[in-house]
Order: structure tokens, then C-alpha cells, then sequence
């Protein structure tokens, strides 16, 4: 019986290989329906790349990172958002793993001589190493992705210093202007949909190239005076050979397709049927108390107004406590002792404060209660798309807001007022109010008085849902001057991202030496070296931001 079936299965090879030649099984192996690395078109994963990069940066300046810059607080599950108690739990692999598919992206391009490509993925990577290295401080650069190369430096590679890696991303930009620098059909490989932030046009990419060149020179401006100085002077003096974002319809601004929740606005209601994900994002009152002195017209846009007011009327009986024609009527002593903010139509939650669910005599104690007396955010943060919800990477009013920086400070870039002014206003276009921006810009306060505080202070504003952006810029020069609540983990705001666990245990070594190279301070203490409130490279010997 086994000898028939073995003469069985040769007959069989020698028929097969008749019928088929005998091809080499790779080829009788290939999926039809796969993607084959080593012959895909780019494009294929350049989509994937963009989309994880937008909301990467969303899911930051939206989520927790608005809470460290009081844009908005939590009334419920607060630890993170309101009081930094991250406690290692932020992880940089979603990074990397966008970092490799970039690479990928680039090398393919090289086989191919796909300069627009090769110019946009350089772009890419800076955008992510430089958050990576703003979030965190010294990374792995130079050894990183290289894991698929085998040996123990790739698997475990060392972490480049700071100030390296900030360095390596203004060279990489530079050369990214080069390739980005001609016309669109001179290029081959269309970018086509993939491009979901410029559709492949070459000139705004070029300009998100030399706007973040901006960023990343001011980012250093503290540690390297000289080289900052220089490059951005060099920028400005050749418009022709170094285009930057002047223009909001230039801004790097990823709008959401909104068919799941993975390519929705995050928070939003459509895929959390609960609505618990929106309802615990309150307004922040730092930001609602300074948009209020400002008559600020963005707060119409970005936050909704109280349900249901309260007024505290020294005429009514004691004990009175009553709803009446859509206001919450009460007598002085049924406040006597609360924090009690009475503002007919806005209202922010304070920073970090015990009983956030309870704050402004909230009629339940529930987590992400329904508060009828604070701020909501506005509707259209229900939805899972929309012209407003976008990921803001870079933006037109980032750009004159670096510059009017750069001005102040005597470099040779235009006139500061000209660039605070046009920051301004580029954030109230981008917001659908700039009609109300000769008014605005007239308020006290907001008129330019020239001081850095101002402007700093007006690029925080013009961060919303981006607060990233801010938190890295009030880290080197202490502005807005934002104080931790009473809940907060420490008395003062957090500098850094905490070296995760799997990578210490991991990498130990090469955390070790990153974290050898980082300072130290009082409010550290109490997690050693490894703490939000230990300083990188970029921020020691500066004294900012405390």
C-alpha cells in the first residue's frame, strides 16, 4: 500500500512539473492578492505613513498634552490630563513604527528616482524624530531602525543626544528644499490621493520643509544662539530659494474621513455612543478666563456656553435654590464657602482641583457628569468629521509667530508687530472669525505692546488642538505662565515624557547613558533621573521654565 502511494506521488511531481515547467516555488508561492515589498509602488504605504502621523499629533494636542496647557481639564479619569501622573506610560512605538514604514517609503523612492517622494518622506522623518526627541529628549536616531539588519547595536541601539538629533533634522530638511525644489511635472511617480495633506504639490510641501526648519531653529535657540540666528536669517533673506507657510491654505492640516473610529476625530460621539469620551473634556478655565479678557471671537467656535447659568442674588431668601427661565437662582448662603464662578455664558473648570465632577455646584458627583454650569466643548467636537476638525502639524500662524520671536529678538527678519499681527490674524481666518480681527486686534491686551509674553502668549491661544506645539515653547521661555493645580502631581508643570518600562528593561544600557546626560532638579526628585521634571539637553542651563 505505501509503495502504490509513493509511485502515486511521484507521477504526480513529474506531472506537475511537465504542466507547471518545474518553476521555482517563490514563484508558485507569490500571495496574488499581497503586497510585495520589493516591488511596491510607495504610494501604498506614504498614505499610511501621513495618516498615523496626523494622529499622532491629534491624539497629543487634543488629548493630554491640552490638559498640561490648561486648553482643556477632565471631570472624570483625570490622572493624566490634569495632574501628569503618566507614571511611564507613554510609549514611542507608534512613532517607530511610522519611522519604519518611512523609511520604507524613502528607500523605495532611491530605487526608483521618485524625488518627490524622497523630499516628502525626508520631511517625515524630522516631523517625527523632532516630536520624538521634543517629547522625550535623547532616542535612539542614528541606530534606529535598522533592527531587520540583525547584530546586538541594531536591536538595541543607542540613544543619540538631543542636540544630535535636533541637528541631523535641520540637515534633512535642507535637503529635502533641494529635491522638493521642482516644478510638479518634472517629477516621476505621482503622489496622487495618497497625499492626504498637499496632494502632492511639491511647493507646499518645499514650504512645510523650510516652515519647520524655522521651528526646529527657534527650538534651539536658547542652546545654540548663533546657529539659530543664522539659519533663520538665511531663510528670510532668500524667499525664492527658501518658500515658507504665509498662507493658511498652505497649512499642514489633515482633515478625517470619518467612516470609523480609526480615521475619525478622536472624543467624538458618532462611534462612542456613551458620548463619555466628550463629556469629560471641559474647558479649561485658564484659557477661558483669557479669552474672555481678550473678547477673544475664537471662544464662540471652540467651546459652548454654560447650560444653565448661575446667579447668586443677595436679595432672595436664605435657603433659596432654584431654576427659572433657564438660569440656577441662589441665595448667598447656599454658596457660602464654594467656588462658585457665575458667568452668564462661559465658564471654564479650574486646573487640577479636588471634586472636578462636582465644581460650580454640579447636581451630580458622576464621572464626566452631565455639569449643566461649565463650558462644554462646542458641538461640532461631537462629530468624527468636519472643515474645522483637522490634525494641525504646521500651521501659517506658527510660522509669523517663530518670526515676530525671531524679530524681537534683533534678527534680520521683518518687523515683529508685522509678524504678530499677521499671526493673529491667520488664527482667527483659519477659525472661520476673522471678520472680527480689526476689532480684536484693538483689544487691551491683544494690541501689540512688543514683549515675548505676548507673543508667546497669543501662539498658545492659536494652538488649540494642537498644544503640543505650545507645551514645547513654554518649556524654553516660561510663557504663558501657567501654575499646576492643587491635584497635580508636582507644584509645576511637566518638561518631558518618562523613558518607558519595556524600553528600560530592554535597552537598559543605552537608557542608562541617555539618562546620565539629563539634569536633574527638585521637583525630580522623587522619581530619580527618569521624571517628567528632569530637563533634556535642550532646556538645561536655561533656567526656563522654572
Amino acid at each position: 500500500m505505501k509503495i502504490s502511494t509513493y509511485k502515486f506521488l511521484a507521477c504526480l511531481v513529474v506531472l506537475s512539473c511537465t504542466v507547471l515547467s518545474c518553476k521555482d516555488l517563490t514563484e508558485l508561492n507569490e500571495n496574488p492578492n499581497g503586497v510585495n515589498p520589493e516591488t511596491a509602488n510607495p504610494n501604498l504605504v506614504l498614505s499610511t505613513v501621513l495618516t498615523e502621523t496626523g494622529k499622532a499629533f491629534v491624539n497629543l494636542g487634543y488629548q493630554d498634552i491640552a490638559g498640561v496647557m490648561q486648553h482643556t481639564q477632565k471631570d472624570g479619569w483625570v490622572g493624566g490630563h490634569n495632574e501628569y501622573d503618566w507614571g511611564g506610560s507613554q510609549s514611542w512605538a507608534g512613532y517607530y513604527d511610522i519611522l519604519r514604514n518611512n523609511q520604507y517609503v524613502y528607500d523605495r523612492a532611491v530605487e526608483l528616482n521618485f524625488e518627490l517622494h524622497q523630499g516628502i518622506s525626508l520631511v517625515m522623518k524630522s516631523m517625527v524624530f523632532g516630536l520624538i526627541t521634543d517629547l522625550w529628549g535623547d532616542a535612539p536616531y542614528t541606530s534606529a531602525l535598522k533592527g531587520a539588519e540583525g547584530g546586538t547595536a541594531n536591536t538595541f541601539p543607542a540613544f543619540d543626544s538631543q542636540e544630535t538629533i535636533y541637528m541631523g533634522i535641520l540637515a534633512d530638511l535642507e535637503k529635502a528644499n533641494t529635491l522638493l525644489s521642482k516644478n510638479a511635472a518634472e517629477y516621476t511617480g505621482a503622489v496622487g490621493t495618497a497625499d492626504v495633506y498637499y496632494a502632492g504639490n511639491p511647493m507646499k510641501w518645499r514650504r512645510l520643509a523650510n516652515s519647520l526648519m524655522l521651528r526646529y531653529y527657534m527650538r534651539i535657540s536658547s542652546k545654540k544662539p548663533a546657529e539659530a540666528k543664522a539659519g533663520i536669517e538665511k531663510i528670510m533673506a532668500n524667499a525664492a530659494q527658501y518658500p515658507i507657510i504665509t498662507a493658511i491654505a498652505d497649512d499642514a492640516a489633515m482633515p478625517f474621513a470619518g467612516n470609523s473610529n480609526e480615521d475619525s476625530w478622536p472624543a467624538n460621539t458618532v462611534y462612542d455612543a456613551g458620548a463619555s469620551n466628550y463629556r469629560r473634556l471641559k474647558m479649561a478655565a485658564t484659557l477661558v478666563d483669557k479669552l474672555l479678557a481678550f473678547k477673544d471671537p475664537r471662544i464662540t467656535v471652540w467651546a459652548n456656553k454654560v447650560q444653565i447659568p448661575l446667579v447668586v442674588d443677595a436679595s432672595l431668601p436664605a435657603g433659596t435654590d432654584r431654576i427659572e427661565g433657564g438660569k440656577r437662582y441662589l441665595s448667598p448662603d447656599k454658596v457660602a464657602g464654594r467656588d462658585v464662578n457665575t458667568h452668564p455664558e462661559y465658564v471654564g473648570l479650574p486646573t487640577a482641583i479636588i471634586g472636578g465632577p462636582t465644581y460650580n455646584l454640579s447636581p451630580t458627583a458622576e464621572q464626566a457628569a452631565n455639569n449643566p454650569h461649565v463650558s462644554w466643548l462646542n458641538d461640532i467636537y461631537r462629530q468624527a468629521k468636519g472643515p474645522l476638525l483637522r490634525a494641525r502639524l504646521m500651521s501659517a500662524a506658527e510660522v509669523r509667530f517663530i518670526l515676530a520671536e525671531a524679530a524681537l529678538k534683533g534678527w534680520a527678519v521683518g518687523d515683529a508687530k508685522t509678524h504678530y499681527e499677521a499671526g493673529v490674524k491667520a488664527s482667527l481666518d483659519t477659525w472661520g472669525v476673522g471678520g472680527g480681527y480689526a476689532t480684536y486686534i484693538a483689544n487691551p491686551g491683544v494690541a501689540y505692546e512688543g514683549t515675548l509674553k505676548q507673543i508667546i502668549e497669543q501662539k498658545w491661544i492659536a494652538s488649540w488642538t494642537a498644544a503640543t506645539e505650545a507645551w514645547f515653547d513654554y518649556r524654553r521661555t516660561g510663557y504663558p505662565e501657567l501654575k499646576a493645580g492643587p491635584q497635580a502631581k508636582r507644584p509645576v508643570l511637566p518638561v518631558r515624557f518618562y523613558y518607558m518600562l519595556d524600553e528600560r528593561n530592554l535597552n537598559r544600557d543605552n537608557v542608562d547613558a541617555a539618562l546620565n546626560r539629563i539634569q536633574t532638579t527638585t521637583y525630580s526628585e522623587a522619581d530619580g533621573k527618569n521624571s517628567p521634571w528632569s530637563k533634556p539637553w535642550v532646556l538645561q542651563g536655561t533656567t526656563k521654565p522654572w
